[in-house]
């Protein structure tokens, strides 16, 4: 067997213990280990990456226990991507948060980084809807204690409100599991795909009863309207960084709805056909809709970027929602956008905290402001969609894949106006943190400013050279995806062209089995 699927998990599986028994007194060995982790994901990453291009499915049986009887990792080009993507992003978050002290304003930072790291690349890759629910509880866990990482009082309500909510999440999810699992006798995705196109159609209702469940589930955790709640609050309120790595965690949810739902309950199972696309289309559309007025209102810089966030998972969850091959290409092409712009805006948004208060109203002038100012622009186009960045490739991408929808009309118009009203949100944001006048003697701070403060954080970075590398490397990603569009978009076609044929996924999982 191909041992290098298992790696993007074992690897964070075992240094993370590994920091907290060994090397818990010794920060500079963390950050050390912690950074080789991350650069040993980077290139484990690649390699499965280039084993998966090629179009060839692999499977790792865990103790060789064939599927449907054992447990197996699948490595297609979604799941490479998808762990690509994460290693990606956590190299400069990680730099970023040894550079700004944030690892070391709480206990095991480092440690909890990993198995966050170990919890996404696991859902990623299992190929057992069991395990998908195993690995969502290992990235709660981990995320919890990254939320409260540095303690205080806001923090740890938010924290608290963020786990209640998926843990309601989690128990959905244990019902559609036990509902799927009477109905198809399976857990094994593969094999669920085969038994659910073998099912009469006079006996799908429960069928039906867990899909929808299902698909509630992954909209919780790609916090789609209503299921959006614990976002705002949980994101902005986490230590920056931390939500930067978090941009991936919404992405699970949406790669959970494109594995789940173009294998076993896609719109040419006849069992769930029109399931899907007739809930999550208009959701997706709200979700964009409410993301950008959220952005509109906002009072904190931190704040904003989670309504970013929303925002940019209505868009990937609009083009999903059509469940064509185009549509799909163009929505993996936009994971990778979104991801990396929202990962830069927290960045940048915990610079602005750090230096001036994130409160977006008039101060004294910072450290470094117009360095600052110039990476915010630069976010700021990349997130609104505007050119020459990533983020006007994707939304053309996602708006020509609509035009053939019956709601094509209602999908531009959302799109369109919801990109003008988050670049007005945006400038305004920008404008009066950076450039309105600084006359004001009295800045009202927000609750968790406050907090901040009385957490007598140092010195805005004790590294800010690092600091901004990490940032610069994040813009770097932006520009690479643009200059690159071309073979990025080849690579997301192949993708979705192979998600569009799961009789191959099927075929390579089962064997002799299916």
């Amino acid at each position: 067997m191909n041992h290098w699927i298992v790696a993007p998990i074992v690897l964070p599986a075992i240094l993370a213990p590994f920091i907290i028994m060994v090397l818990r007194y010794h920060l500079d060995l963390q950050r050390i280990f912690s950074v080789a982790g991350v650069v040993g994901l980077l290139g484990i990453a690649l390699t499965i990456t280039a084993q998966a291009a090629g179009g060839d499915i692999l499977v790792y049986e865990l103790g060789n226990w064939p599927a449907p009887f054992g447990i197996v990792l699948v490595l297609d080009r979604l799941s490479a991507m998808m762990v690509l993507l994460t290693a990606l992003l956590a190299l400069p978050i990680v730099l970023y948060a040894i550079a700004s002290g944030w690892d070391d304003r709480g206990k095991h930072f480092h440690a909890l980084f990993h198995f966050q790291l170990m919890g996404v690349c696991g859902a990623f890759l299992t190929g057992d809807a069991f395990n998908l629910f195993v690995f969502f509880e290992v990235l709660l866990i981990a995320s919890y204690g990254l939320m409260t990482h540095g303690g205080g009082a806001t923090r740890l309500k938010a924290g608290v409100q963020y786990v209640a909510y998926n843990l309601l999440g989690s128990t959905l999810f244990l019902f559609a599991l036990g509902t799927l699992y009477a109905v198809t006798g399976t857990l094994n995705m593969a094999d669920m795909a085969v038994r659910v196109a073998e099912l009469p159609a006079e006996d799908t209702a429960l069928l039906r009863v867990g899909a929808v469940l299902l698909l509630l589930v992954f909209c919780i955790k790609a916090a789609v309207l209503p299921l959006h709640f614990w976002l705002p609050a949980s994101y902005a309120n986490a230590p920056l960084p931390v939500a930067a790595l978090f941009a991936i965690m919404t992405k699970v949810g949406a790669y959970s709805i494109l594995r789940m739902y173009t294998l076993g309950f896609g719109p040419e199972v006849e069992a769930t056909q029109g399931l899907v696309g007739s809930w999550l289309q208009p959701a997706a559309l709200v979700t964009l809709a409410i993301g950008t007025i959220g952005i509109l209102g906002a009072q904190h810089i931190a704040q904003m970027v989670a309504f970013c966030a929303i925002a940019s998972m209505g868009t990937l969850l609009i083009a999903i929602s059509l469940f064509t091959e185009t549509a799909t290409a163009a929505a993996l092409y936009y994971i990778y956008h979104s991801t990396l712009a929202t990962a830069l805006l927290f960045l940048i948004a915990d610079m602005v905290v750090e230096r001036r208060g994130g409160s977006i109203a008039p101060t004294a002038p910072m450290p470094q402001g117009g360095l600052i100012s110039a990476l915010f622009f630069v976010g700021a186009i990349a997130l609104a969609g505007m050119p020459p960045l990533s983020g006007f490739i994707g939304k053309l991408l996602v708006l020509d894949a609509a035009r053939d929808a019956p709601d094509a009309n209602a999908i531009w118009a959302v799109v369109l106006i919801g990109s003008f009203v988050t670049i007005v949100g945006l400038a305004r944001a920008g404008t009066v943190i950076f450039w309105k006048s600084h006359d004001i003697q009295h800045n009202p701070a927000t609750d968790l400013e406050k907090e901040e403060e009385a957490l007598a954080s140092p010195a805005p970075e004790p590294h800010p050279g690092l600091a901004f590398t990490s940032v610069f490397a994040a813009v770097l990603g932006l520009v690479l995806l643009t200059l690159f569009a071309g073979p990025a978009l080849k690579y997301a076609s192949n993708t979705a062209e192979q998600l569009f044929t799961p009789e191959n996924y099927i075929a390579a999982v089962l064997g002799e089995n299916g």
